[in-house]
């Protein structure tokens, strides 16, 4: 079989190779490829490399096909972090196109009666269901994108019995490259230096917000997220298919989802096998199948976290699926494209029972009924109390879960709940509602899993309000009250009195304020408690408290209270080593904390000076000073000796001038030691250890805003002994239980050991927790403020 006539214009012009024909064809596929264009070549990230498809041809090359096909809407939904446009791929039959909105209105009924949706679904069996394609969400993951492609122009163009039924039955919503910063630049990150694929609960990068509306316009029944690279898990078992090994997050319907999702992984598969004689490479030729973690294995690669594309989707009833090409080459966009099609092909023959069983995960939640959850699990209510001065905290909550799908409504009246008074404005999540699973996994305070498996692939705790910061009182008794649904908040502050002004040091907004005011040239001290105070009249603040969210009044300046100035940072810049830029998440959080960050690599500081800076911030990696690197970081750190001692020769000359150290988390403490800038011995716990601790805090300077019995965040958790010379201001709580949730072997070991402390005869402050991890725990960003005001 050929293909038709018609393809032959588009092709003479395409980005795209062949399209990938089952091996019953007596032609096999060419796989020539026509790209060369300006883009970055080469990866940085990965050692195998082909002429993958340039970003810079996709969007014009999507507008030719969408030409010629009355199939194809093509969109650009948002731009990246570096300004790129997201483009999203809608494919259906002509029948169909231009009333999607029907359909998403019927999908809509999902969630508002859900067994009259179960009954529409039984009667009207040529209802089409939304099925998501996620490509490349790691820049140099290549393949992932390129068989998007190839599957766009078939569906665009073709007019076989495969292409027709898949059509018939199913809308394809193709979000083409979810990371074209990291396409564009050959590497994993986008270009804030965020790994997108950790995002989804923290939802921080414009790419991840896109794709958060996008699941939530479609709800898609299954959801594809596209990868590479895996290879011999198990002997001849190439490329990797989820469903995930054990612990599964308890907040999924996972029997439901479980059901189908073991089927369809193995229904790829068999479409990849089917095939098999059309690869090219031994490794391919010689597979017998492909990894499917839940068949294959035990425990590593869990879908615990809710930080993935697919596990995110998982909590809007989509059967999620990462998948994981084996080779960075044409083979593993064969591979992809197979995968692919066998999913699409499996939910085409199976849609009727797989949309009734999503549906029963939506009419579990509204009917309050979990019958494979430990009692308990999940309460009646959340109650979610405002602070009446700094209400931001809360606010950024509700909004955030708002935007997730889940329903909040605020009291009308003031109420009681478990013999506690709350009153009016009071936010209520109530918990009979359709997405349960998400509200719950985003409110809970999580749980120790350590002797649950003996590894985790990724974090294991990221508790909403223990790591923002807000208060969400879980009750398992119904509350009595009059209450509004709320849509969106957009509460502004206020100024009252007529100066000075109390700022307490109480989010990330307060902190944020005072450095918006520093810059004005507003007069700021600040007192021992953290607190700050304005010296300046209610028309010179006005602007900017308003825009911040916080009810700003008049008080008496301390005596003891110290003026700050605005400070200029200096962060150390890990350029991707270990396939991860770890200083990103904290450099994200000084700047959300309003101070002015500039990333320095660590030539530039052997180089150049530290001049002109005032605070220096090293968030990373250990390697970032060793000499000893790999080919593949080479590039990131120093590259011999010499820069090393003038490294260390210019961080202390910087010290010696009056600059300020700062060093956050396991990494960087070990690298602080290697600079001989603190004489600690730096404990450090398993790479594979993280969660939510219990943390004792002075409460003054360094700590002001945290007290005793507080929290802390850990990811490979550092601690410090032989502190004797130091100002100890933070320890892990001497208690049995300070491990709160997350996984840590042997935590016991750390107990009641240091965590923050201060060098006596230098301006070194050591924090091995980890305070702007990812830039999600904003509860813990103030210790990075703190370090930097604290005189």
């Amino acid at each position: 079989m050929k293909k038709k006539k018609a393809l032959s214009g588009l092709m003479a012009v395409s980005l795209l190779t062949g399209i990938p024909w089952s091996s019953g064809h007596a032609e096999k596929p060419q796989w020539t490829n026509v790209n060369t264009y300006e883009e970055q070549d080469g990866s940085k990230f990965n050692s195998e490399n082909y002429d993958f498809v340039k970003f810079s041809q996709i969007g014009s090359k999507l507008k030719e096909i969408e030409k010629l096909s009355n199939r194809v809407k093509v969109e650009v939904r948002g731009t990246s972090a570096d300004g790129n446009p997201l483009y999203v791929v809608t494919i259906a039959d002509p029948t169909t196109q231009g009333k999607f909105g029907k359909v998403k209105a019927l999908r809509k009924q999902m969630f508002k009666n859900p067994g009259k949706a179960q009954e529409w679904v039984a009667n009207n069996p040529d209802f089409k269901v939304p099925i998501m394609i996620n490509g490349s969400i790691h820049g140099t993951e290549f393949v992932g994108s390129d068989a998007i492609l190839q599957l766009i122009e078939r569906f665009a163009t073709r007019n076989d019995a495969t292409t027709k039924d898949v059509l018939e039955n199913n809308i394809l919503i193709f979000n083409v490259v979810q990371n074209p910063d990291g396409r564009i630049d050959a590497t994993r990150f986008n270009g804030e230096g965020i790994d997108i694929n950790r995002d989804f609960i923290t939802q921080s990068q414009p790419e991840t917000k896109e794709m958060v509306e996008l699941i939530k316009e479609w709800n898609p029944m299954v959801f594809l997220d596209t990868h590479g690279y895996v290879k011999n898990y198990q002997p001849n078992l190439q490329g990797l298919i989820e469903p995930c090994t054990p612990p599964h997050n308890p907040n999924y319907e996972y029997d439901l989802y479980g059901k189908w999702a073991y089927k369809q992984a193995e229904a790829m598969e068999a479409e990849i096998m089917k095939d098999h004689e059309n690869y090219s490479g031994s490794l391919y030729q010689n597979m017998k199948g492909t990894y499917i973690p839940l068949r294959d294995d035990s425990a590593g690669w869990d879908d615990y976290p809710p930080i993935f594309t697919p596990m995110y989707a998982m909590y809007h009833g989509a059967y999620g699926h990462t998948l994981e090409a084996p080779t960075n080459d044409w083979d593993g966009v064969r591979w992809m494209y197979n995968s692919i099609m066998g999913a699409l092909k499996f939910a085409t023959a199976n849609k009727q029972s797989m949309i009734t069983d999503q549906i029963e995960v939506f009419k579990r939640g509204i009917n309050f009924d979990h019958p494979f959850h430990k009692e308990g699990l999940f309460p009646k209510n959340y109650i979610l109390p405002l602070d009446p001065m700094d209400p931001t905290v809360t606010n950024k909550a509700v909004n955030h879960l708002i935007n997730n799908d889940i329903e909040v409504v605020q009291a009308v009246n003031a109420f009681e709940a478990d013999g506690v008074s709350y009153p009016k404005g009071t936010y209520l999540v109530e918990m009979d509602q359709a997405k349960a699973g998400l509200a719950n996994t985003m409110l809970w305070d999580g749980e120790d899993i350590t002797n649950d498996t003996p590894a985790m692939y990724d974090i294991s705790a990221w508790s909403l309000p223990e790591l923002w910061g807000f208060e969400a009182v879980a009750t398992q008794n119904p509350i009595k009250v009059n209450a509004t649904k709320v849509k969106q908040i957009t509460g502004q502050g206020t100024v009252s009195g007529k100066g000075p002004f109390l700022i307490p040091n109480s989010s990330v907004q307060s902190v944020n304020l005072v450095n918006a005011l520093l810059k004005q040239g507003i007069p700021i001290v600040r007192d021992a408690q953290g607190n700050f105070f304005a010296k300046a009249v209610a028309n010179q603040v006005s602007a900017a408290v308003k825009e911040s969210g916080l009810q700003v009044g008049t008080a008496e300046v301390p005596l003891d209270a110290v003026a700050i100035t605005s400070l200029k940072v200096a962060i150390l810049k890990d350029g991707g080593m270990g396939k991860q830029k770890s200083h990103a998440g904290t450099k994200l959080a000084l700047k959300r904390l309003g101070f002015d960050v500039t990333e320095v690599t660590p030539v530039e500081v052997a180089k150049n000076t530290l001049n002109g800076f005032d605070i220096f911030v090293y968030s990373g990696t250990e390697s970032l000073i060793s000499t000893n690197l790999s080919e593949a970081n080479k590039e990131f750190g120093l590259q011999n000796d010499g820069q090393l001692n003038a490294f260390k020769d210019n961080v202390t000359s910087f010290l010696n001038e009056g600059g300020k150290y700062i060093a956050v988390g396991a990494g960087a403490s070990r690298a602080t030691k290697t600079l001989g800038l603190t004489d600690d011995i730096i404990n450090v716990g398993g790479s594979n250890s993280n969660g939510i601790v219990k943390v004792d805090y002075e409460g003054t300077d360094l700590t002001a805003g945290y007290g005793e019995d507080d929290i802390g965040f850990v990811y490979r958790p550092t601690w410090f002994t032989g502190t004797d010379n130091d100002e100890v201001v933070a320890t892990l709580a001497d208690s049995d239980n300070f491990f709160v949730a997350g996984h840590w072997k042997n935590s016991i070991t750390a107990k009641g050991q240091a965590v923050i402390v201060k060098e006596q005869n230098k301006d070194v402050t050591l924090i091995g927790l980890e305070a702007g991890f990812r830039d999600h725990p904003d509860y813990l960003f103030r210790l990075l403020s703190n370090a930097i005001f604290e005189k």
